[in-house]
């Protein structure tokens, strides 16, 4: 106890309350400070912005019998689907993650306040796991935006959202408290997984499933990441949580809202990596070996040539080929990369002028209907590590003819029975041919491997 709050237990003045009258309020006084903490300041400076997210989207029905799938068609039922989600402009646009959003026929906003709004979708990047809603209204709180590009390992941060949807009885965002356990995360990316997890914050605030779309918040209130996943063996928090990093997400927002599409960095070099057996080893590697360079590509440009090596980028240490996709994930056209590369023997630094990708300025073809596709060059070739040295590209096509075809995006045809093919032009032309014969059959490359389909042109 100070001396201050002794020295009023040695005097009783007349007219004034005896102390111990007294001590209750300023106790409680005291305790009702004590209890205002950071974590308290900022929670309730940012969850007036956060939003829970309830979308109604279409999911395919397997058959449960296995007999049943020869004489039951496929068939289809409605799920209800939750997430979170912060709103970062008055008049109504809110940022969440794009797997909250995925296949959504009807999108429904909930305030904190408890008000339903009707969402629509602005745009969404599953490459970046970001989606982009507005509601049509005003005057609504937002989210203090802050950077992550300081956060100190050890820091507290705040994670605000929705876990579990309405299971907890109203709309009052939830808020779980822990620190930044460690930044730029690279999450080795599994076959059904559309998003790139790569330069992610790691925290041990609890994230559960409804969380997603939220944003990590730090001491000061500021929004530094949208929560996305967690590492766990049943679902739930395990303490492992991981946030994309604020300023991918806003950069991507505001594509989205610009555009309606995120414009993609590329560079025209590709380099060595891409499986487990490279992340295994990157504590032996001195940097990222480019095993192919594009023709009249920026790196070509910049004296960049087969065989040298990239070290960092952006003052960042290169150590596997996921670090690189990072740096490429959060560039953008017309950006320049200072890149650490040893080229012939010596170090030096280079800088690359990012470009568009090409098949974004390449001309596009229709053919049979809906399918578009692009004619092959050295460039996109590069772009899109495809080994055929000629032939076609399908950029898009609709899902009736996706079935009826069996070709997806990204396929390359190379041969329409047995003519060759080498430009979108003489694809057409080939199927012109064919139309109202027998089955044709297209031979073409998905990823990295030669197949093959037939079908009847009408």
């Amino acid at each position: 106890m100070t001396l201050h709050r002794l020295l009023p237990l040695l005097l009783v003045t007349p007219g004034v309350a005896p102390l111990h009258a007294q001590t209750p309020r300023v106790a409680a006084a005291d305790l009702d400070a004590s209890r205002r903490t950071a974590i308290v300041t900022a929670a309730a400076r940012a969850a007036p912005g956060v939003v829970s997210v309830s979308v109604l989207k279409r999911e395919r029905q397997q058959p449960q019998d296995p007999l049943a799938f020869f004489v039951m068609p496929q068939g289809s039922r409605q799920v209800q689907g939750f997430g979170s989600g912060f709103i970062i402009s008055t008049d109504g646009v809110i940022v969440t993650n794009q797997h909250v959003t995925e296949g959504a026929q009807q999108i429904v906003v909930t305030t904190r306040d408890g008000r339903d709004l009707t969402a629509r979708l602005l745009g969404e990047d599953p490459q970046t796991d970001i989606a982009v809603l507005k509601v049509d209204t005003t005057d609504l709180p937002t989210v203090p935006i802050g950077s992550s590009e300081h956060l100190m390992i050890g820091e507290w941060v705040v994670a605000i959202g929705n876990p579990y949807a309405y299971l907890l009885g109203n709309s009052e965002p939830s808020v779980t408290a822990g620190v930044v356990s460690a930044v730029g995360r690279n999450l080795l990316p599994s076959q059904d997984q559309a998003g790139v997890y790569v330069g992610m914050i790691q925290t041990d605030a609890a994230i559960n499933p409804g969380n997603s779309g939220g944003p990590l918040v730090n001491a000061l209130g500021e929004v530094v990441g949208v929560n996305s996943n967690i590492f766990s063996n049943t679902g739930g928090s395990v303490g492992i949580g991981f946030a994309i990093p604020i300023e991918r997400a806003i950069r991507v927002a505001t594509e989205l809202r610009r555009f309606g599409r995120v414009r993609r960095a590329w560079v025209g070099l590709d380099v060595s990596g891409g499986g487990a057996n490279d992340l295994r080893g990157w504590k032996q590697s001195g940097g990222l070996q480019i095993t192919t360079v594009a023709q009249g590509g920026p790196a070509e440009r910049a004296g960049i040539v087969t065989g040298d090596v990239l070290l960092g980028a952006r003052g960042q240490r290169l150590r596997t080929f996921l670090d690189w996709e990072a740096v490429l994930l959060d560039a953008g056209p017309g950006d320049t990369l200072p890149v650490s590369c040893r080229c012939g023997g010596r170090s030096r630094i280079v800088r690359l002028v990012v470009g568009n990708l090409p098949t974004s300025s390449a001309e596009r073809v229709s053919v049979l209907g809906d399918i578009q596709v692009i004619t092959l060059t050295p460039a996109i070739r590069q772009e899109r590590n495809v080994q055929v040295a000629v032939g076609v590209l399908i950029f898009d096509l609709g899902d009736d003819t996706r079935r009826a075809t069996g070709l997806a995006p990204g396929d390359v045809v190379f041969q329409v029975n047995r003519l060759r093919v080498g430009t979108a032009e003489a694809l057409r032309g080939a199927f012109a041919q064919a139309a109202g014969g027998q089955a044709i059959t297209l031979w073409f490359e998905r990823n990295g491997m030669v197949g093959r389909t037939s079908f009847y042109v009408q």
